[in-house]
């Protein structure tokens, strides 16, 4: 898991603000396999939006603590029932946060 300072934290939310969520998480709760999938897409996208459906039986900061656990992920913040997620990419290609994250970082 990647430690962002505060500033980059503030910079992926500004990003992810006007974001859908890409996956929810229902009654099926997270297994290794979905979270491999989280991985799978932020390798393209690096930063997403997840959401807890009413019917699943985790909370939000459940989900947040059991990706973070099982992957390289970082949740970046949970408001309600929604996670908002971030991988930086391997592929420079994909690598349209991560890049200037640096940058928040430093102004």
């Amino acid at each position: 898991m990647l430690k962002l300072t505060g500033k980059q934290k503030r910079f992926l939310r500004a990003e992810a603000h006007d974001m859908s969520p890409v996956f929810q998480i229902g009654k099926n709760d997270l297994t290794e396999e979905i979270v491999n999938e989280y991985v799978d897409a932020l390798s393209k996208r690096e930063l997403m939006k997840v959401q807890v459906l009413q019917n699943s039986s985790m909370t939000a900061k459940e989900a947040a603590a059991f990706i973070e656990e099982h992957s390289e992920i970082t949740v970046v913040q949970v408001i309600g029932k929604v996670l908002v997620l971030y991988l930086p990419a391997e592929e420079e290609k994909y690598q349209r946060y991560s890049t200037n994250l640096q940058k928040a970082a430093e102004n």
